[in-house]
Order: structure tokens, then sequence, then C-alpha cells
């Protein structure tokens, strides 16, 4: 059932069909209007919101739908409903996730694939909650990048880990130690699940970053947005040993400059790397 509202209704509605028993709730635009990068602590939505909701066969939609009508009347300007056909959807997900190779050596695999090179490097991952499974340019370029380092016995600091990807490729790459951070304890859990499937669990530590100790890593990686690069680039640049690698990613190619420029006089920079309209930035912290 879907039904298309006002942006100031869409979190009410949802929260109505959920007290009705969906199983789930989504929001999608319902008028193409773009969303830009919010503000933090910003939740925007579009103004005409379509609100999904989805729910076990045999759900009363008449039902709801009075429900609904009821407490939110002329508020609903469009009411939707369709019968999907009964799949195991997780690994529905996996018809448009086949293994990926990123440089030469590093694979990403889902769970159910044989690796195509199995004496290459396999980071066995699978689409989830948390953001990051190598299909997005910001997270292919990383992955890239990793590819190509010498990364033996080496500490990084995957800063916003979501699935952890990062961090635990930097580890089958050859890094001694990592440490993972995100502000998403959903993010948190689905990284240390990874961890252990890809046996790197004991060398991976994840944290908020109030929990992140001073490190002095000899690298640091941070795929977000602009906006916090700028704001964390003190955070960043001090965990950073002098001499150490700065990846950034997330930024739009648009971007690198403003981003770039919050780095000024810490930061040595390589030309960026844009694919797609996003850009990757590189560089080394300064010695002094």
């Amino acid at each position: 059932m879907a039904a298309t509202v006002e942006e100031a209704l869409a979190e009410s509605v949802s929260e109505r069909f959920l007290a009705e028993g969906a199983l789930s709730v989504t929001l999608e635009d319902a008028g193409d209007q773009p969303l830009f990068e919010p503000k933090p602590g910003e939740t925007p939505l579009w103004k005409k919101t379509r609100v999904i909701a989805l729910f076990a066969e045999g759900v009363d939609e008449a039902g709801v739908r009075a429900t609904l009508m009821a407490a939110f009347g002329g508020g609903i300007s469009t009411w939707e409903s369709a019968t999907l056909e009964d799949r195991v959807w997780e690994r529905a997900w996996l018809e448009h996730f086949r293994p990926m190779r990123f440089g030469r050596r590093l694979w990403v695999c889902p769970s159910g694939f044989e690796p195509p090179e199995p004496e290459a490097v396999n980071l066995c991952l699978d689409p989830g909650l948390a953001f990051g499974t190598g299909t997005h340019p910001t997270t292919a370029l990383c992955l890239e990048w990793l590819d190509g380092q010498t990364l033996s016995g080496k500490t990084v600091l995957d800063y916003g880990c979501g699935s952890g990807i990062l961090a635990i490729a930097a580890l089958k790459l050859g890094a001694n130690r990592a440490y993972g951070v995100d502000i998403d304890p959903q993010a948190l859990t689905a990284s240390a699940d990874n961890a252990r499937k890809n046996g790197v669990a004991s060398r991976l530590r994840l944290s908020t970053p109030a929990g992140l100790p001073a490190l002095g890593a000899d690298l640091v990686l941070a795929n977000i947005l602009a906006g916090p690069l700028v704001a964390l680039a003190d955070q960043l640049v001090g965990q950073l040993r002098p001499g150490g690698d700065l990846v950034l990613s997330g930024l739009l190619a648009a971007q690198a400059e403003a981003v770039r420029a919050a780095y000024q006089g810490q930061i040595q920079f390589a030309a960026p790397v844009i694919r797609e309209g996003w850009a990757l930035l590189t560089g080394v912290k300064r010695l002094r």
C-alpha cells in the first residue's frame, strides 16, 4: 500500500502504517524533487512524499485504508495498492550484485558465488542495511586506491565505516590493525558481522566517534559527505601520523575544491580522481 502526502504528514503516516502492522515502511519522492546534501542533523523529505508500506498476505487492506483516511483525510492525495510475488527478498538483492574486481587483485564477492580468482584477495560481503557494497563510485574509487597500496603492518582508520568494507579490505590487503567508526549502531553491527565472515574480526576495533582513541594512524579513510569532511578536518588529520595517507570520498566533483581548502596547510593533496561526477581526494600529512 502507498499513500502520497505532503512532507509534514510523511512521518505521521509512516507511524500509522506501522501501528496497523506494516512489516516495513519506505519513503520516496512523489514529485521529481531533488534533495541535496543536508546539514548535519537534518533529515529533509520531499514536498510530495510517497509513503510505501509492506504488509503480510491477508491483511485487511480496506480496514487499513479506512483507518488512515479517517486520521489524515484530505492529506492523502493518492492511494495505491498491489500484491507482490512472494520471494526471498534478501536473495533478490543478489540478482543485481555479482563478484566485482577493484584494481589488480581485490575482489568483493557475495555469498553463494565462487571467487572468480581464488588466489586473489577476496572479500565476502552481501548487500545489507548499512551502506557499502562497492557498487557506488565513491566506494569503488577507495577500493581501487587501496588495491594499489602497500599496507603491510599499517594501522588504518575507516571513519564512517558503514558496512566495514574499506577497513576489511585494508586488513585483507595486509594492514595490521584497523579501526572502524560510525555514528550508526546498525553500521557497527554490520561491520562486525562482515569482519567475522572475512576472518579479520580480531584485528578490527569498532566504536562510535566518542570511543575512538588517539591513533597516529598510517592511513585515514573517510567515505562520507562533503559537509562532514569539512567539519571533521581537524579530527581526521589529528588521527593521522606525519607522512601518513589521507583518503577522502563521498563528495561530488564540484565540492572537491571546498573540501581541499578545509585541509589547507595540513595535507599535500594529489590531483582529484573523478568518476561519474564523484571525486576521490588523496594526500599526505605534512611533516610539519
